[in-house]
């Protein structure tokens, strides 16, 4: 899920902060932010070490404004936009999440979730890039609650946050390399939708 679509953010699509902006995209999305310096960025870029402080003044800036463009390109522009589309009810939307992960673990590019690998690469909870990981986390978990309260959830806060395990145990069962974790996640969220009293079939 490296594409580089529009990110939302307000540098022009031809500006040099904005080809800086995605290239530190693709590089933080495949290598991680630890690992992938100012230098690297401004290659793939093609721009100068200047035009890069002048955007962004730190390498915790890119890293943020990597996280932006992540929530606008993956968590809004694909998960939330792709479970709606293939599903008519609530519950259909977030069994779809499951299909959707199916396809994305069978991707040679497939990166893991960008959010969490963040979260334990600045692992100082006080770091704002640290902050910063676990608030687009609980962004996914208030799409989950919206869908979970639409489908008739008692407590759409507390299945929101089983359903955020589910989803993120089968990524890290993915990055394990298990071929199935989607398709054994999505019969465990059968049955937690069961569990809440809601219609899964």
């Amino acid at each position: 899920m490296t594409t580089t679509g529009e990110s939302g953010s307000r540098r022009g699509p031809d500006s040099g902060g904005e080809r800086i902006g995605r290239a530190a995209y693709e590089l933080f999305s495949t290598q991680g932010v630890r690992d992938v310096g100012v230098d690297a960025v401004i290659a793939r870029a093609g721009t100068a070490k200047m035009t890069l402080y002048r955007n962004f003044p730190s390498k915790d800036a890119l890293i943020l404004d990597f996280l932006r463009r992540r929530e606008q390109l993956w968590t809004v522009g694909w998960l939330e936009h792709e479970s709606r589309h293939r599903g008519a009810r609530p519950q259909d939307q977030l069994l779809a999440i499951f299909d959707l992960f199916g396809e994305w673990f069978g991707r040679p590019d497939f990166e893991g979730c960008a959010f969490l690998t963040t979260m334990m690469e600045v692992n100082d909870a006080e770091h704002p890039v640290h902050v910063a990981s676990i608030e687009h986390l609980a962004r996914i978990r208030g799409y989950l609650r919206e869908r979970a309260e639409a489908a008739g959830a008692p407590d759409p806060d507390r299945f929101a946050r089983q359903w955020h395990i589910l989803m993120k145990g089968s990524i890290m069962a993915a990055h394990e390399g298990d071929a199935g974790a989607a398709a054994v996640a999505r019969e465990m969220g059968v049955l937690l939708l069961r569990s809440h009293g809601i219609d899964a079939c």
